[in-house]
């Protein structure tokens, strides 16, 4: 008998904890521990944001769903890991402690054969002086919370702007290393198609912020893809789509305070400026949860699972971007001090960015952050739960990879919401990371995979994969047969 401890039960954690749980007989336990009582499906935060969707239409309560499918769910932060265990306790173990009211504040010692390390990023707004969701005129989507309040926030100015008020509208990156600049593209696109549907686009100026060095950048270097019979640069798609949405943009920009209605930010000239607002929203850095971890006689040893996020099996040694390489990335996602530990999705530490670095003329490091939600994640989660799988079945070598160098993804942005008004941009990648050793005469991709589409058709694929994936999270008959 094994015993798989999940550590969150988001997109990967929730991923991997199904798998498992489907695939392993029940002597073998599955644990989820999360703070959360909620799955929610990320992606459609965005709809949330601009009211086209309700928070109950994106979440589900996990307690009822766990307690079904026998796997025990303990609503609990983790504290500390001791992968060697204590003098006390022999087996490796986690240190957690109770949220719920009854419970609140009561620790546990949660022993485990397995650990998924699957808790995701800390929104580090605090990384940025002054941005806090819904002060400051600021907001975000990065949780269902959040995307309520932003669209309280927008609902508020557009009947503002209805009596007749002009405003002006921030959207983007609130911290020189923010990523997921795709949530914040998609969400600029949904809110200008909503001030038309309220016939107010004429009353606001909408403004785009961000650390890319180009437009289309998204953290990934930018793409050379197919469109049409044409082949593009992605930063002339997304310029393209702005120019024809009158958005403007501001980029290289590192976003390093925020007061009330105005964004300060340094740009890669080292220029100290500021841009007023009537509303923003801007996406915070992301970074680990401070995590510590201990060896069997107390002393501390987090370097050996942690860089930020944790460590695992991708080449960390320090080199120029022109020596960066797809071997560099992870294969596997298992830590390499302690062979039962793994770390899928956004929890494991990159062992450097995908875009090139810039600095500005003041040293300041202005570009994005490796993205790794959304398809990754649950890729990711389900490998590591297979390759678990298989070791508790007897074999010897992890069998599962996925380096997001031979990884491709698919990415349906939501340019507006409606049946027949909507949109959405469609953008296959492959690979994530570019290889430019495989294909080094279209920018480290293949051209073949790598490909976008605009137009109503991308909203209705966006919507659908909306429904597919809350029945799939909801392990609703032949729920696996959807892939990740």
């Amino acid at each position: 008998m094994s015993k798989i401890v999940i550590l969150g039960a988001g997109i990967a954690g929730h991923v991997a904890a199904t798998h498992l749980r489907r695939k392993l007989s029940k002597e073998h336990e599955v644990v989820v521990v999360s703070p959360n009582g909620n799955y929610q499906w990320i992606p459609s935060n965005i709809w949330v944001g601009v009211g086209r969707m309700k928070s109950e239409d994106i979440l589900f309560p996990l307690t009822p769903l766990y307690k079904k499918k026998g796997i025990d769910f303990k609503r609990a932060k983790v504290t500390t890991f001791h992968p060697e265990g204590d003098t006390e306790t022999l087996k490796p173990y986690v240190n957690i402690q109770y949220v719920l009211k009854e419970d609140q504040g009561r620790t546990e010692k949660v022993t485990y054969d397995y650990l998924i390390n699957a808790t995701g990023p800390k929104l580090a707004f605090d990384q940025t002086e002054g941005l806090l969701p819904a002060t400051n005129k600021t907001y975000s989507i990065c949780t269902y919370t959040h995307a309520e309040h932003a669209w309280q926030g927008l609902d508020e100015l557009i009947q503002r702007m209805k009596k007749g008020e002009k405003v002006k509208i921030l959207i983007g990156t609130g911290h020189a290393k923010a990523t997921c600049q795709g949530a914040a593209f998609e969400y600029i696109l949904n809110v200008e198609k909503e001030l038309h549907k309220h016939n107010v686009r004429d009353m606001a100026e909408i403004t785009w912020i961000s650390n890319e060095y180009q437009l289309g950048d998204f953290g990934m270097d930018g793409v050379l893809l197919s469109y049409g019979s044409n082949i593009m640069k992605s930063s002339e798609m997304v310029e393209m789509v702005f120019e024809d949405r009158g958005i403007k943009w501001i980029l290289g920009a590192g976003v390093n305070k925020i007061e009330d209605g105005i964004a300060h930010y340094e740009n890669l000239e080292g220029e100290q400026k500021s841009e007023t607002y009537d509303f923003a929203m801007l996406i915070p850095a992301f970074s680990g949860h401070g995590f510590k971890a201990y060896d069997k006689n107390n002393v501390e040893i987090t370097d050996k699972l942690f860089k930020g996020f944790m460590l695992v099996d991708a080449d960390y040694t320090p080199k120029p971007y022109e020596d960066w390489s797809v071997q560099d990335w992870p294969e596997t996602y298992q830590n390499p001090s302690y062979k039962n530990i793994f770390a899928p999705g956004i929890a494991f530490a990159p062992p450097h960015a995908i875009s090139k670095p810039r600095v500005s003329k003041n040293g300041t490091s202005i570009s994005p952050a490796p993205p790794r939600t959304g398809m990754p994640s649950g890729i990711t989660a389900k490998l590591v739960a297979d390759n678990i799988i298989d070791v508790i079945k007897g074999k010897k070598e992890l069998q599962h990879k996925g380096s997001m160098g031979n990884m491709g993804a698919a990415c349906i942005a939501s340019a507006g919401y409606g049946m027949t008004q909507g949109s959405g941009i469609s953008i296959t990648t492959f690979p994530i990371v570019p290889d430019f050793e495989k294909y080094p005469d279209t920018h480290g991709r293949k051209l073949g995979k790598t490909f976008g589409e605009i137009g109503l058709a991308g909203h209705w694929l966006k919507l659908a994969l909306h429904y597919a994936f809350m029945y799939k999270a909801k392990m609703k008959p032949f729920w696996w047969l959807i892939p990740e």
